[in-house]
């Protein structure tokens, strides 16, 4: 599903922040991308979703170049920062709208997709309301929402947790094993070690730009916690 290989990317004076990332994400997947601030994880999201050049090696989504083919990659992906920017000016709908449109998703799906997702995140009566009234939790809702209304088969999520509410955290939790238990895939970054323990099968911890764990979680922990195991690896940071 995901394929990154070799992959480096360097920034002003040739100094890599990434530096020869493997990372293997397969369906069924629900991969955590675990890192201190400035390890990597985002740069290296970046480049995956294809908002980021890089220097060496490749990304591949279902066996498809992200540099040779980002279009057709993109059909298959969804991607949520970790700081959304919507756009204020419009209502909810009008945003879901405007990326279904962009996806080609049809006018009876969509309004099926919109009403699920919105009512499970609580969040269907304030579709007419425009984004620039919503809160944080609010404005993370619709875009988490945005992201699924074309059945991505690749969900890539920058800090997804960060605020959500419990109640939110925990229904997309549960969406996340559903689009793994129907042959998608996920890719996240988190700080929430528990979270990564207890949802993920697969975790690959990055420190200043190299991966020094990857596998299987129970592989990676061994008899340990995830966060004693990530505590050990970046003890010199």
């Amino acid at each position: 599903m995901l394929s990154i290989k070799n992959f480096t990317k360097c920034y002003k004076g040739d100094k890599p922040a990434v530096e020869n990332v493997n990372i293997e994400v397969k369906e069924g997947d629900i991969f955590g991308f675990i890192g201190h601030n400035g390890a990597g994880k985002t740069t290296t999201i970046k480049a995956v979703v294809g908002i980021l050049n890089f220097d060496c090696g490749e990304i591949l989504i279902d066996g498809m170049s992200i540099k040779d083919e980002p279009i057709e990659c993109k059909k298959l992906i969804a991607y949520i920062p970790d700081n959304p920017e919507l756009y204020d000016s419009l209502t909810g709908i009008q945003y879901l709208n405007f990326y279904a449109d962009i996806y080609k998703v049809p006018k009876e799906d969509r309004e099926k997709l919109i009403t699920l997702y919105g009512d499970k995140f609580e969040i269907t009566k304030s579709l007419g309301d425009l984004i620039s009234s919503y809160s944080h939790g609010m404005k993370q809702k619709l875009a988490i929402i945005s992201a699924l209304i074309h059945n991505p088969k690749l969900l890539i999520l920058d800090e997804p947790f960060v605020g959500l509410d419990p109640k939110a955290a925990h229904t997309l939790k549960e969406i996340m094993k559903e689009i793994c238990e129907g042959g998608g895939a996920i890719f996240f970054s988190t700080h929430v070690l528990e979270v990564a323990e207890k949802l993920c099968n697969k975790v690959a911890i990055i420190k200043s730009g190299k991966i020094v764990a990857n596998g299987k979680v129970n592989e990676v922990i061994g008899d340990n916690s995830l966060e004693e195991i990530f505590m050990e690896l970046i003890k010199d940071e």
